[in-house]
């Protein structure tokens, strides 16, 4: 009975057209952040390395190098505070997870194109 009501109010959350992109991709997410009381949008670029969770609890991490340093971020594919998120690049990946990109510097780091038809 509870898991039922669990399920309705999850449904609420979901957006009805997420955003379509893989594992591999360079994106932009753009993000809604609030300074005292005006809003604005800061855009976030980077190499999407890891798809978690289902349904509302969707996540997706994005990894960029800022200053020669890794930074990476988590994003709840379905929150209000997330306005679009743009593939700028296709990559070819054989993984599921990137996380080995954490211990590549420089060049290394890019993936192989993906051709689009």
């Amino acid at each position: 009975m509870s898991q039922a009501i669990l399920d309705k109010v999850e449904q609420t959350a979901i957006k009805e057209n997420p955003p379509k992109f893989e594992i591999g991709d360079t994106v932009d997410v753009h993000l809604r952040i609030l300074e005292g009381n005006k809003e604005r949008i800061q855009v976030f670029t980077g190499v999407v390395i890891a798809l978690s969770g289902s349904g509302s609890k969707e996540m997706f991490t994005v990894r960029r190098i800022v200053a020669g340093e890794g930074v990476e971020r988590k994003f709840p594919l379905h929150s209000p505070r997330i306005e679009k998120v743009e593939v700028k690049r296709s990559g070819v990946v054989r993984r599921a997870k990137l996380y080995f990109l954490r211990g590549r510097v420089g060049k290394a780091v890019r993936l192989k194109e993906r051709r689009r038809s």
